[in-house]
């Protein structure tokens, strides 16, 4: 694994990377409450397979700088995705892998004429425009999103935030075991200003920047979903028509990257 730095308008931003330098590359963006840490298990997978993955820390979460501007918004995430592509050398190949936030952000990338990348690929978070039809789902996964009512909280969320981050990974991810991932979050979010900023996200979700996410994909996407996932009810994830990953919590890529490297793989083949 490499370590380096690129830089955006508002902050600089660290990368890891896997794979041969002269691989096509995929860009690979985390979510919450996460680091781009979640990508060690999958991108040795896909960097066999030939693929360079970069992976930078999302805005605010260190090592990355807190950015300038303060924006958190869904159009601030796909700027940044955009901005990638030419910052880590993309080319026509080049694909873009989300989870979590990092999938909502591929998703509206998806729906954007302009977007430079070939494929995109989003992992526990459906288009949330293919959200059609009826489920039982609906009805359940109002308990599942109280956290983003808690986020919404000023100091709330950051006065709490080891103690929120533990539970959501232990909630969405039963049996999981996240000790590493909660420890290396601990490095990435290191204090309330850096709590601050992450579950800024949230936020933002009630303005205008929202916009992007909610538009419909018009580039190839493929969209993975845990079957055991229980941050977002699965019966979405199916109104969406993503394909299930047995096994799988919310955390998919960590719990079975096997079966994520092969699905991934087998669509940008």
């Amino acid at each position: 694994m490499r370590e380096y730095d690129v830089e955006l308008p508002t902050h600089i931003v660290r990368v890891l990377e896997w794979g041969p330098e002269d691989g096509p590359l995929i860009v690979a963006l985390h979510g919450f409450p996460d680091t781009a840490l979640t990508w060690r298990r999958v991108a040795p997978l896909l960097a066999d397979a030939g693929w360079r993955v970069a992976a930078p820390y999302l805005r605010g979460y260190a090592p990355s700088g807190i950015p300038t501007d303060r924006d958190y918004s869904v159009r601030a995430l796909v700027a940044d995705a955009v901005a990638f592509h030419a910052l880590l050398g993309g080319d026509e190949r080049t694909v873009l892998l989300g989870h979590d936030w990092g999938a909502i952000t591929t998703n509206a990338v998806a729906a954007d004429p302009a977007s430079p990348y070939a494929k995109h690929v989003a992992l526990a978070v459906p288009p949330l425009s293919a959200m059609h039809g009826w489920d039982p789902a609906l009805l359940r996964q109002p308990l599942h999103s109280w956290y983003i009512a808690y986020n919404q909280v000023p100091g709330l969320a950051e006065r709490s935030f080891a103690w929120l981050t533990a539970r959501l990974w232990r909630l969405w991810s039963p049996g999981y075991d996240a000790a590493e991932d909660l420890a290396h979050l601990r490095e990435s979010v290191p204090d309330r200003a850096h709590a601050k900023a992450v579950v800024s996200y949230y936020r933002a979700m009630l303005g205008p920047g929202i916009k992007p996410a909610l538009a419909d994909p018009v580039h190839p996407l493929l969209v993975l979903h845990g079957e055991e996932d229980r941050c977002m009810e699965v019966g979405l994830a199916r109104l969406a028509g993503a394909t299930p990953v047995p096994g799988a919590g919310h955390f998919l890529q960590l719990e079975r990257p096997e079966a994520v490297a092969e699905k991934v793989i087998g669509f940008l083949a």
